[in-house]
């Protein structure tokens, strides 16, 4: 009996032990977090204080219609992975990850899920023209984002090139939108975001749309499409201010042209639909040699697939010089680098200042001597070098922009030019396109491969990523590591110089990139 009991005894204590053991595990062990979106259950993960959700589906569509909303799913999508990437042609994604039926995809970081506050919610578009790129670059992770600002940060993948923008309005009215669902893409993202981003602790009342290259393009597109019109509240353009020379006549064109090259009729144009996308491209370049030529790197303009103004889904191409009239109320904070994607000389050492003076009469002619003058007055600590390799794309039709809509709107203007040079490659790269993106997301580690990672990379990083956030929280950039920043004007030029030490500017090279607008 009493060894019967002692047994009962330890296997009491033994039961009782694995019951403790597996309570401690279950409660030590990390949920999921969950949201309910207006498809279904979405579950995502959590890092270090932000939750984030990748791959939520926000649309569907068949080829050339309009973006639908997406089925509903019944459990829980687990969304811890990027979501497929636009159909494309480039050197550097292979094509399985490529999906032209689960493009349709956002990316959400936060700090709260269903918390009751109202976070800013910034809404980031990728560049590569309206042409390449998706959504899941590592510099554009908005987990440090939304860790710093307590922002809610959005990305979106959606159509581009020939499936984004093709117009084969002339068939009928099933294909009216065409030319632009790409851009309609982006507005079904944002309406998503709208209906779903309190459920990620987001404010639908305060939304930042921004972008650089291509995503500043997009950004500006946003500003004249009217189905867009109160589904954003701010806006930011990083050397975005290339002009889209697309017009309706001259795509209406080329969507003709493609079914001479293929041999295709209006009976039997439904093949495009099931067309093998490489083939498709192929004959949608040939249309673009027939109709408005293929364009040339370093033209000031760009064509070819990209959004159409067609009176109806977009009033008129951003830049011209402002935005339509439907964004007036929207404040704008626009700017460039200082070398954006200028070949530059800062690898030629030796260069002396003949040397160069010989190369810019090829480009200046008599007026190299005013040219060189302009720019010691603007930069008066400059280089041989910096004159062969400053901006000549961006710079001076941002400020023709930026004058346009300080003039025309109430809303306030914020100009930035971003000088600091990245020391990697010893700093050949200059001020390069795109380096202001890992300093304004705050993912320095993330892309040091662009901007180095010293001290003064961190620092200025940290400066830029608080006047985003506070630009996204309030429409006014202004934070304790910048001197004063007021609004634009033509007549004040204020310009933040984003460098070592940033400081503000005022008109400080209208001269200099007037000149270079006149003989480029």
């Amino acid at each position: 009996m009493k060894q019967h009991v002692q047994r009962s005894h330890w296997f009491l204590l033994w039961a009782g032990l694995v019951v403790g053991l597996a309570a401690c595990s279950w409660v030590d062990r990390p949920q999921k977090p969950v949201v309910k979106t207006t498809y279904g259950y979405v579950a995502g993960s959590l890092n270090d204080g932000v939750y984030s959700f990748k791959g939520i589906a926000y649309a569907k569509a068949e080829r050339f219609m309009p973006p639908q909303e997406p089925e509903n799913w019944q459990g829980i999508r687990e969304q811890n992975q990027f979501g497929p990437i636009a159909m494309q042609v480039n050197s550097w994604s292979p094509e399985e990850a490529m999906d032209e039926h689960k493009l349709f995809t956002v990316n959400v970081w936060t700090q709260g899920l269903n918390d009751g506050k109202k976070r800013p919610v910034m809404f980031w578009l990728h560049g590569g023209g309206f042409s390449v790129g998706a959504s899941d670059d590592p510099i554009t992770d908005g987990e440090n984002l939304a860790r710093k600002g307590d922002i809610v940060l959005v990305s979106v993948n959606h159509r581009l090139n020939i499936l984004g923008f093709l117009d084969l309005s002339h068939l009928g009215e099933a294909y009216a939108d065409s030319a632009n669902v790409g851009m309609l893409d982006i507005v079904a993202a944002l309406k998503w975001v709208n209906k779903n981003i309190e459920q990620f602790g987001g404010d639908p009342e305060n939304i930042t749309i921004f972008g650089e290259s291509g995503g500043g393009g997009k950004v500006g597109t946003l500003m004249s499409m009217p189905a867009a019109q109160g589904l954003f509240h701010k806006a930011i353009i990083q050397s975005g201010t290339l002009i889209n020379v697309m017009t309706k006549e001259k795509s209406t064109s080329i969507g003709k042209a493609l079914l001479e090259v293929l041999g295709l009729t209006r009976e039997t144009a439904h093949q495009l639909q099931s067309m093998p996308y490489k083939e498709l491209v192929e004959a949608g370049n040939k249309a673009l040699e027939k109709t408005v030529g293929l364009r040339k790197p370093g033209t000031t303009t760009m064509f070819g697939f990209g959004p159409v103004p067609d009176g109806v889904n977009l009033l008129q191409q951003p830049f011209t010089p402002d935005f339509a009239s439907i964004s007036d109320s929207i404040p704008l904070m626009i700017g460039t680098t200082l070398n954006e994607l200028v070949k530059t000389a800062y690898d030629e050492s030796e260069l002396t200042l003949d040397e160069v003076k010989k190369r810019l009469e090829n480009i200046y002619g008599d007026k190299t001597e005013e040219y060189i003058q302009l720019f010691a007055q603007t930069y008066p600590n400059y280089t041989p070098q910096d004159l062969l390799s400053i901006d000549t794309l961006f710079r001076p039709n941002t400020i023709v922009v930026a004058d346009a809509r300080s003039e025309k709107t109430p809303a306030p203007v914020y100009s930035y030019l971003l000088t600091w040079k990245s020391p990697v490659e010893n700093g050949s790269k200059g001020s390069f396109h795109g380096l202001d993106i890992p300093l304004a997301f705050n993912n320095i580690e993330l892309g040091k491969h662009w901007s180095g990672d010293s001290d003064e990379a961190y620092r200025l990083a940290d400066a830029m990523s608080s006047a985003w956030i506070n630009f996204a929280k309030r429409g006014d950039p202004n934070n304790p590591l910048l001197p004063e920043w007021k609004p634009y004007t033509r007549a004040n030029g204020v310009t933040m110089i984003f460098d070592v030490a940033p400081k503000i500017a005022h008109n400080h090279d209208r001269k200099l990139m007037e000149l270079i607008k006149s003989v480029r």
